[in-house]
């Protein structure tokens, strides 16, 4: 596979302020491109179709990686089904079809595991798409995603573009979001185990039963898979990005335990939900191609923890 794009490239990140996003300019910077433009969402509102196809017409972009989600936990999803599935398919689709109007032949989606069914078989494949029940604590948030994926395999379909869409595990990283009411699992434990850490490792209280099997990927590695798909024209329209392994979330409690110093109990309140009982990506594709995850999990999330601390009076909603 041979390398299409030269570094003077002009490449539109959508979301570049984001965990991924952030993530995606920092390795492409790294890796030589020069030409990355971003705009932040007080500039340019993802969800105006009219704005999004002027800003597009204005700075020309040569390709576009589309990293911008309203993204949230469980209980975000669950709470706020609405915004979830509207302003996900707003963004989007403004960006997939202003991309295709303006003339954009490289397109890449980035999507979320949730897209699966729930019960589909484990590992997840790609062709398992569509072929089940999704999981209802965040199913709005995987249809507009859904919807995004058969929105670039059209235009691939029936025009020839280069749209792909990369579905991620579950990522973590720096930057990462820290908020207890709309974070994922695993930077919620992070700064749960800190502040009981800090208050004489009291308990720290976890939801559900523990059992449920999750893999995580560090964004840097999920940045090296945006750049592998950049750089290279992918076969497929679909691939899953993450590192095929996965443990309890259990297991993940007492390994952020561990990197954070916390000493005192771990309590499972069981009256919580668990979700899915267990979600692995099946990566099979992408490392045929030649694409791997470099960054084991403790590795990551010393990485995660050492940004949190270095920004805690920084982070947003964080006052401890």
């Amino acid at each position: 596979m041979s390398n299409l794009h030269n570094r003077n490239d002009k490449i539109y990140i959508a979301g570049h302020n984001g965990m991924v996003g952030s993530a995606i300019w920092r390795t492409l910077l790294a890796k030589g491109y020069t030409n990355l433009i971003g705009a932040s969402s007080s500039t340019l509102d993802l969800r105006n179709q009219v704005a999004v196809k002027e800003y597009l017409l204005q700075e020309q972009p040569d390709i576009i990686i589309d990293a911008a989600a309203k993204v949230g936990g469980i209980l975000a999803n669950n709470d706020y089904p609405y915004q979830f599935i509207m302003e996900n398919m707003q963004i989007q689709n403004n960006l997939i079809d202003s991309a295709m109007q303006t003339g954009i032949e490289k397109f890449i989606f980035l999507g979320s595991s949730c897209i699966y069914p729930k019960l589909a078989p484990q590992p997840l494949k790609e062709e398992f798409l569509l072929t089940g029940d999704l999981e209802q604590t965040n199913e709005w948030y995987a249809i507009a995603k859904i919807t995004g994926v058969k929105a670039c395999q059209a235009i691939r379909k029936q025009f020839g573009k280069d749209y792909v869409s990369l579905m991620p595990t579950n990522l973590y990283g720096t930057y990462d979001n820290f908020d207890l009411n709309t974070s994922h699992v695993l930077p919620a434990m992070i700064r749960k185990f800190h502040i009981a850490k800090e208050n004489n490792h009291e308990s720290v209280t976890l939801w559900g039963t523990g059992t449920p099997m999750r893999e995580f990927l560090f964004v840097d590695d999920m940045a090296a898979a945006v750049v592998f798909a950049l750089e290279n024209k992918l076969p497929d329209y679909l691939y899953n990005v993450g590192t095929g392994v996965d443990l309890t979330i259990k297991e993940l409690a007492e390994i952020i335990q561990k990197i954070t110093g916390h000493q005192g109990e771990i309590i499972w309140d069981t009256t919580k939900p668990d979700g899915t009982p267990r979600k692995l990506m099946d990566v099979t594709k992408m490392h045929n191609l030649g694409w791997k995850h470099q960054v084991d999990l403790e590795e990551g999330v010393r990485k995660t923890y050492n940004w949190f601390l270095e920004n805690v009076n920084k982070i947003k909603e964080l006052k401890m």
